[in-house]
């Protein structure tokens, strides 16, 4: 056979163990279960950090402030050196909207060692803890919650033990570059941590979504979090790994009663949010950066392309495998689409999208040995620690 055909069988290869032996990743059926109601409702503390978030939270927090929640529960926003009034706006919309008490602090400049959105999660929780919550909701700024998402959080958690909950939330999909690349960047994640994997009782693979985590204030403390991640860029795996380290039952699924609100209408957009934290990941390993655009060549790119050159060069083999290895990349990538609600003449151009994801993934690079490493919101970390396995 060519060299061509053989790189076609290699893909096809890769992808007849990606669809059968990868925690059926591409399924989207990983949604909280509908618990019934705890006796007594615990305490719980919603810990909220914000940095310049004028733009979303007259969405977001409201839907916070309205929690049809049966127990007792606050909110701490955590302002963390906005410059485009936050606080006063977080105040303004409380006093408007009423529900839940909210208290809005400042941590000040971050301390050497510590990422922004850790540092003031380190003192939005130390505020937190001081009133014995039961659980925590850590939750971005960014965040709508339907009115009972509260409520069917803790009542999973207490229903199945569980530690940390949770849910990965549906992210905005309006425009045409957020059609592109959105959903791709829920397949992939949950291809590299499959949900299935996450939630067995002994599971050895560990994630979480940062927009949206309930967590139980013992086992928080059990695992020494935030202080014990607090160089993390990738902070939700990161906190996920803590907590199941140290004994901790985690669970992870799709939202259906928890969006993001926070608007991508531009690639440029999209592409900041990825790139700041790809090559964090990887441990900002070279290596590992040589092998995942190997990894994503193969597996993405090269069916269409041995599709297209074994047809030109009449190599049946090639084009025969190729093609097959792109249909069931396509129909791997149905499910996640049919969940955020876009066409399926989508699922053909997922080659195009990693193609994208490739190239951010080394400008992530590029950007960490320039010196830039991950940059958010005016804030830089030049060598901050990735998802620490140990």
């Amino acid at each position: 056979m060519s060299a061509l055909a053989w790189i076609a069988l290699g893909s096809l290869a890769a992808w007849g163990w990606l669809l059968l032996g990868q925690g059926f990743f591409w399924r989207t059926d990983q949604r909280l279960p509908r618990c019934e109601a705890p006796s007594t409702w615990p305490d719980v503390a919603i810990v909220v950090p914000a940095r310049d978030e004028a733009e979303v939270l007259p969405v977001s927090l409201p839907s916070l402030l309205a929690q049809d929640y049966p127990g007792r529960a606050e909110i701490v926003l955590v302002d963390d050196g906005s410059s485009d009034g936050t606080a006063e706006l977080a105040r303004a919309l409380a006093a408007r909207h009423g529900g839940l008490p909210l208290r809005v602090v400042f941590p000040g400049e971050p301390e050497p060692g510590w990422t922004g959105k850790l540092w003031a999660l380190r003192h939005g929780v130390a505020l937190a803890r001081a009133r014995g919550p039961e659980y925590l909701l850590l939750t971005d700024a960014d965040i709508a919650h339907k009115p009972d998402s509260l409520r069917e959080l803790v009542a999973a958690a207490r229903t199945d033990g569980l530690d940390l909950v949770s849910q990965m939330a549906r992210l905005r999909v309006v425009g045409g570059w957020e059609r592109l690349v959105v959903p791709a960047f829920v397949y992939f994640f949950s291809q590299l941590y499959p949900f299935r994997w996450v939630n067995r009782p002994a599971a050895r693979t560990a994630a979480a979504a940062g927009g949206c985590v309930l967590l139980r204030a013992e086992a928080a403390e059990r695992a020494g979090v935030p202080e014990s991640i607090r160089q993390a860029v990738i902070d939700d795996v990161s906190l996920a790994r803590a907590v199941q380290r140290t004994g901790g039952r985690i669970w992870l699924g799709l939202a259906e009663r928890v969006d993001s609100v926070r608007p991508y209408p531009r690639l440029a957009d999209l592409w900041r949010m990825v790139s700041r934290s790809a090559y964090a990941q990887l441990l900002h390993s070279p290596l590992l950066l040589a092998g995942t655009v190997m990894g994503l060549a193969l597996v993405y790119l090269a069916p269409p392309a041995t599709l297209c050159g074994g047809v030109l060069t009449q190599d049946a083999a090639a084009a025969w495998a190729g093609g097959l290895a792109w249909a069931v990349m396509t129909g791997t990538y149905l499910p996640m689409l049919r969940y955020y609600r876009q066409p399926p003449l989508l699922a053909p151009l997922l080659p195009f999208t990693a193609l994208l994801y490739l190239l951010m993934t080394v400008d992530s690079a590029v950007q960490h040995y320039r010196g830039r490493g991950a940059a958010w919101k005016g804030r830089t970390y030049a060598r901050p620690e990735a998802a620490p396995d140990r």
